[in-house]
């Protein structure tokens, strides 16, 4: 593992543990490292403009904003903790999901994912009730709003996912839409008045 991915395993793995101080020794065991070499890593991350705190229980990021980015995909619905496990183990988490149906235009629903924990609680709540999973309205496609706190831990949640099969193609008319956002990584183009 080269620097530029160890600093981004550090980053992820103090995403995941926010609010808990990850110790020195804790990121130099995980990542095959001294303890030097992960003091090193941090000063540049600090000086790259990450707030890290160095306090005496560990490191631990200062509240980061989240950059958002929406994906379309499409996938079996057994490969729906596959694909949400994806997304929380590279540091991010799953805001939404939505589609866009012919009849009933995009009907969206509010997910808020960033553990395991939550997308456990969220599969049982599917198996228990009545309800099936959204994307079975339209043939397996759907849209995720996906949030990092950067634009390489997004990169990285896309790249994964596409790696996995579960990436689906854009449709020249999926180009159109809200300004600024961006779906499978590409900025939509503006729509013209």
């Amino acid at each position: 593992m080269d620097r530029t991915e160890r600093k981004d395993r550090i980053l992820q793995l103090l995403v995941r543990e926010r609010g808990r101080p990850v110790p020195g020794s804790e990121l130099s065991l995980s990542l095959g490292v001294s303890r030097q070499s992960i003091v090193q890593d941090v000063a540049l991350l600090k000086a790259a403009g990450y707030e890290i705190l160095s306090t005496a229980r560990g490191y631990c990021l200062s509240a980061v904003p989240y950059l958002s980015r929406v994906v379309k995909l499409r996938h079996t619905d057994a490969q729906i903790e596959e694909e949400l496990n994806t997304v929380v183990d590279l540091g991010g988490r799953v805001a939404d999901v939505f589609v866009k149906h012919k009849a009933y235009g995009e009907l969206h629903a509010k997910l808020t994912i960033s553990s395991r924990r939550d997308i456990q609680n969220y599969l049982e709540a599917i198996r228990t009730g009545k309800s099936v999973p959204l994307k079975n309205l339209t043939s397996d496609y759907h849209y995720h709003t996906i949030e990092a706190p950067d634009e390489a831990v997004l990169d990285l949640i896309v790249r994964a996912l596409q790696e996995k099969g579960m990436l689906a193609d854009l449709l020249d008319y999926e180009y159109e839409g809200e300004h600024n956002r961006h779906v499978n990584g590409i900025p939509q183009k503006t729509a013209q008045p």
